[in-house]
């Protein structure tokens, strides 16, 4: 009971926000076998019969040290994470039901269409694309080129561009995409405020922006390992950014695996795709300083080397997350949550 009136104040908070923000709140966390709810633009809050923990994420201090979450300890993170990416990550954090569910948003309802995969990896996303969409017409963009080798030996994208390149200077022209789609690359960027405002300036205007990542967790211990390992945003943190970009009619839907059941304890990889429409041509009226980090400018290798070591380390937390609410959802009875 305390539970229940704990996430329903909780829920009332974020409603008093959201009808200050388009008047988007959140339904309610029901579970269904398939997938999570959507979160749609709406005015009245529908809390769940079944919620134990309240979905919302939790509050996070303001200064994390997020080791990973850094361009070059990314770059290094995937030159070995590569080589097992679409075979550990995808089955427990990333799945194909979960892709097309978080894609769906994303209008992708014609071939013609110009996409740009930003922060694409080896293409499973992609994949997701190509079924909608001509391949010679989508682009595939990452800072790694590891990555970006397993997309090239993939069948299905071999007519789309692959390049390498920044999510937060895109090497696109203004008003160039109809759509921009980023699917687990917003946890690594070290300023995701530029990286969202590189999206709306790529786009044409009445383009969508469909940006894909995880949500701050609930559990302690995954709020650790979260806050060691790379961001985890919060669900208004993704809100906030995209209106400050300027985009419009910004929803967010939840996602997860088919055993999440609707509680957001443990901050899964993939926890939300957020979209917005771009509202005229140019580009994004926010101003920005200098960026928050130079690729160019020398690490200590020292230093390098701790960063890495404990963010790859709070990394393997993650792995094994996925593996223990398997267990619980073959334990627990369906229909409670876990």
């Amino acid at each position: 009971m305390a539970s229940s009136l704990l996430c329903a104040a909780e829920n009332l908070a974020l409603s008093r926000r959201s009808i200050a923000h388009k008047s988007l709140a959140l339904p309610r966390s029901e579970f269904h076998p398939r997938y999570l709810p959507k979160l749609s633009v709406t005015s009245n809050v529908r809390t769940g019969r079944m919620v134990a923990r309240c979905s919302l994420s939790a509050s996070r201090p303001a200064s994390q040290p997020r080791f990973i979450q850094h361009k070059k300890e990314a770059f290094w993170f995937y030159r070995f994470l590569s080589i097992v990416y679409d075979h550990i990550i995808n089955p427990g954090h990333w799945t194909e039901d979960m892709r097309d569910e978080a894609l769906e948003p994303a209008d992708l309802n014609d071939r013609n269409l110009l996409v740009v995969d930003v922060g694409g990896g080896t293409g499973f996303t992609t994949l997701g694309i190509v079924k909608h969409v001509d391949a010679k017409n989508v682009t595939i963009l990452d800072q790694s080129p590891h990555q970006l080798a397993k997309a090239r030996e993939k069948e299905p994208l071999k007519e789309c561009k692959i390049i390498e390149g920044d999510a937060e200077d895109l090497l696109f022209k203004t008003d160039y995409a109809d759509r921009y789609i980023s699917a687990g690359s917003i946890e690594y960027w070290p300023d995701p405020q530029r990286g969202i405002k590189e999206a709306y300036r790529v786009l044409k205007l009445g383009g969508k922006a469909c940006i894909i990542g995880p949500v701050y967790p609930t559990f302690w211990l995954s709020r650790f390992f979260a806050d060691v390992w790379m961001l985890f945003p919060k669900e208004e943190e993704y809100i906030e950014w995209f209106e400050k970009a300027g985009f419009k009619d910004i929803k967010l839907k939840r996602i997860g695996p088919k055993w999440y059941r609707g509680v957001r304890r443990h901050g899964l990889i993939m926890g939300c795709s957020v979209t917005g429409v771009k509202p005229a041509s140019g580009d994004s009226p926010l101003q920005l300083g200098p960026k928050a980090e130079d690729v160019l400018k020398p690490v200590n290798p020292f230093v390098f080397l701790v960063r890495f070591f404990l963010g790859a380390m709070a990394a393997t937390y993650y792995i094994l997350v996925p593996i223990y609410m398997w267990i619980k959802d073959q334990i627990v009875p369906k229909g409670q949550p876990i």
